[in-house]
């Protein structure tokens, strides 16, 4: 029950927070399952024993690839897709822990948060830049089979 549970949260939460940010109404469920698929990606990492940076990474591959599908399925901006998707992978937890100790004087618990933040969020950010160049190489790879079968 503890994974499915997971899973539903990661659906509602993704919902939740493309409401607050206003994304259009029929977007919100693709997003949502774009969210719960790509935190499945993370939980199936975790049982492997990736660790959460390796997870953030293939869950924001995840995000990035699943987005740019749904975009051109339904004609949206893929970036509407992508933010309330990533809601679930973003370090927030580490980061109050971080400001916390820096302001109670644990200098060096609070460089051992910052440094996960760090990680965590460069982690995101490569999983996008490996997305994009995924992408990129799928449309390629489809225009190329398209002239071939013209041809």
């Amino acid at each position: 029950m503890d994974t499915i549970g997971q899973l539903l949260l990661a659906y509602v939460a993704v919902l939740g927070f493309g409401l607050i940010i206003n994304i259009p109404r029929r977007a919100l469920n693709i997003a949502g399952w774009i969210g719960t698929l790509t935190w499945g990606f993370y939980l199936i990492v975790q049982v492997f024993d990736g660790g959460v940076v390796l997870g953030s990474f293939v869950g924001s591959v995840g995000i990035g690839v699943l987005s740019n599908v749904a975009a051109h399925y339904k004609k949206m901006p893929s970036i509407i897709f992508n933010i309330p998707s990533l809601v679930s992978f973003v370090p927030g937890s580490q980061a109050y822990q971080m400001v916390r100790n820096f302001a109670l004087g644990k200098y060096v618990t609070a460089m051992g948060f910052t440094l996960q933040v760090v990680m965590i969020t460069g982690a995101i950010a490569l999983g996008f830049l490996i997305a994009e160049l995924l992408n990129r190489l799928i449309s390629f790879c489809i225009l190329q089979w398209q002239r071939m079968k013209i041809e």
